[in-house]
């Protein structure tokens, strides 16, 4: 499990088969390096990795091919810029961001990033398995960031986000242009929320969903 707060950046190259090295490229990378251990868990991109051999400034993990039809770590487009890292969160860290899995969900694509007097706003395409996650203010990783949506038009499939000048400065969103894909993970909660809401997914029916059952529940 991740926050979605990028620690530094680097690059991804192939070894051959299913092995790919992470070189970290940034000053911060001390902070994935310090006490990176095997079989320690790395977010490359929003991409949940294991790690299986480490080397003085990187590691080297297995990608299966099944990972990489679903994300954009095989893309030779993300293999020519830097990736985002962040390790795994440990027990009793800080959640900076939100609760970020790891699990990529779909692939979008940037459409336009506009700099304004205080931020960037940067809107993306989302496919449908993740466009139904997809709410005003709620949380949504890309590339392992997390992002609040600022505006959400379901008639294009396109959401929008502000992203400060830090996290512009600090991770891979300054290297994207129009048309570059990215990795989207939509919000936890509201898959726990699909599932137990939508017929067919669970038995919970929507009308036992009432004020009186939220506070019972400790929504409330």
């Amino acid at each position: 499990m991740f926050t979605g707060l990028i620690q530094a950046l680097g690059t991804i190259k192939p070894l051959g088969g299913d092995s790919w090295q992470i070189t970290c490229a940034s000053q911060s990378s001390v902070v994935i390096m310090q006490d990176l251990a095997y079989g320690d868990s790395v977010a490359v991109d929003g991409v949940c990795l294991t790690v299986e051999e480490i080397f003085h400034n990187g590691f080297i993990a297995t990608a299966s091919p099944e990972t990489l039809r679903r994300t954009t770590l095989g893309d030779e487009q993300t293999q020519q810029r830097y990736v985002n890292l962040e390790a795994s969160l440990r027990v009793g860290g800080k959640v900076g961001g939100h609760f970020v899995m790891g699990h990529v969900d779909g692939i979008g694509q940037l459409v336009a990033a506009e700099q304004t007097a205080s931020s960037w706003e940067m809107t993306f395409t989302a496919p449908e398995a993740i466009a139904r996650y997809i709410v005003p203010k709620g949380s949504i990783a890309v590339n392992g960031i997390s992002l609040t949506v600022a505006a959400y038009e379901p008639e294009l499939s396109q959401f929008t986000v502000a992203v400060i000048p830090l996290t512009y400065a600090e991770t891979n969103l300054r290297y994207l242009v129009s048309g570059s894909w990215v990795n989207l993970e939509g919000d936890i909660l509201g898959k726990y929320v699909e599932k137990f809401l939508v017929p067919g997914k669970q038995h919970l029916k929507t009308d036992m969903v009432t004020p009186a059952f939220l506070a019972e529940h400790g929504y409330l």
